[in-house]
């Protein structure tokens, strides 16, 4: 299942609703929590490992207006 642009777009803004609620002291636990989460969700360790390289290539540096 895919989603469409709207449906990406509010995916995003929640998640990083998320993340801003869950403060930067717990941003990357939140994220492996939820990573976690949507694995256990997918069941599948072959897709859950690809995914995972996929998020981590080409992975841009933050810039400064992020922070």
């Amino acid at each position: 299942m895919t989603f469409d642009a709207a449906g990406q777009d509010r995916i995003y803004a929640h998640c990083s609703n998320a993340i801003a609620a869950a403060g930067r002291d717990r941003e990357a636990l939140f994220l492996a929590r939820l990573a976690l989460l949507l694995f256990e969700r997918v069941a599948d360790e072959d897709a859950c490992r690809a995914a995972i390289d996929a998020a981590l290539q080409d992975l841009p540096t933050p810039s400064l207006s992020a922070g």
